[in-house]
């Protein structure tokens, strides 16, 4: 997998996601994703700390832009906690829990993303506002409810199977009700 063409559609899908006009600042993105999926091979078998390198890079850019908060979901060895920055955590009320992710435990893009970090911790989960899963690492978890599906051109990275989602606060109060025009 060239790592050009993965920074490549990185590249196109943030630049999509801010043509949405859906992430505000502060806004808590979850990243779930497999970089063996995306070099072609089996969710868990094969982690790439290069792939991960060029997605977070991409990702820090996009924050830096935003002034959005990323939170890098671990996998299922350590069940799905998330790297976040320790601000997040404290800002956000969220529990850390005592772990630190690596390649045979957490993932290659949690690690890559765990050693990056100016101050980073675990936390057992969140409720993130916008979410995006390269490899189907089944980010739903974490996501507030109501999760709306995101549709971008661009629908993989490498070969990893992309998607991407949003949410929105809950329409009650059934046919009375009146709702903002933004909860679509």
């Amino acid at each position: 997998m060239k790592i050009e063409q993965i920074q490549n559609e990185i590249h196109v899908i943030m630049n999509q996601w801010k043509e949405q006009q859906i992430v505000a600042p502060k806004g808590l993105m979850v990243i779930g994703c497999s970089t063996s999926e995306i070099a072609g091979e089996h969710i868990g078998t094969s982690g790439s700390t290069e792939i991960a390198e060029a997605i977070f890079t991409a990702l820090e850019a996009f924050r830096n832009e935003t002034g959005i908060e990323l939170a890098f979901q671990c996998c299922e060895h350590l069940n799905r906690a998330l790297v976040v920055e320790r601000h997040v955590m404290q800002e956000r009320g969220l529990e850390e829990v005592s772990a630190i992710p690596h390649a045979k435990a957490g993932g290659s893009m949690a690690t890559f993303a765990f050693e990056q970090m100016d101050d980073p911790v675990l936390v057992d989960s969140i409720q993130a506002d916008f979410g995006m899963d390269l490899g189907d690492t089944l980010i739903g978890m974490h996501l507030k409810h109501v999760a709306v599906p995101l549709r971008l051109s661009q629908t993989s990275v490498g070969d990893a199977h992309a998607t991407f989602a949003y949410t929105r606060p809950k329409l009650i109060g059934g046919e009375r009700a009146i709702y903002r025009k933004n909860n679509t």
